[in-house]
């Protein structure tokens, strides 16, 4: 199981357009994923300040598109749990919607941290 962070919104177009893609497909030539351990300090230093957060638990065998597990692209992640040499997934194109298994909310805690919630498969 791979994920990748989103909002809400964007998860409800990507069902009513019958896939999903993201802003760094375009800028970045692939859309960034984490495994499980990268979710949290992820979340916690590129999305502090955006509310409406889900987790895409996508199963990386039913992908249609190309996925590598390469060095981090934004290498700037504020937290110990992920190391500097840590891979991290890419998908080179847009996810398909029957890899999408779950999808799940981020928690916010008080303190504005966010944290998996206890139903991420």
């Amino acid at each position: 199981m791979i994920y990748h962070i989103t909002t809400g919104t964007a998860w409800q177009q990507a069902k009513r357009e019958g896939r999903y893609s993201a802003e760094s497909l375009k800028t970045d030539g692939f859309i960034h994923c984490s495994a499980k351990h990268q979710v949290e300090p992820v979340a916690n230093s590129f999305y502090r300040d955006i509310d409406d957060l889900v987790l895409l638990c996508i199963d990386e065998n039913k992908l249609t598109n190309e996925l590598r597990w390469e060095d981090p692209a934004h290498p700037t992640i504020d937290s110990g749990t992920v190391s500097n040499v840590d891979q991290f997934p890419h998908v080179y194109g847009d996810i398909n919607l029957d890899a999408v298994a779950k999808v799940v909310a981020l928690v916010r805690l008080e303190n504005g941290d966010y944290v998996l919630a206890p139903d991420t498969p």
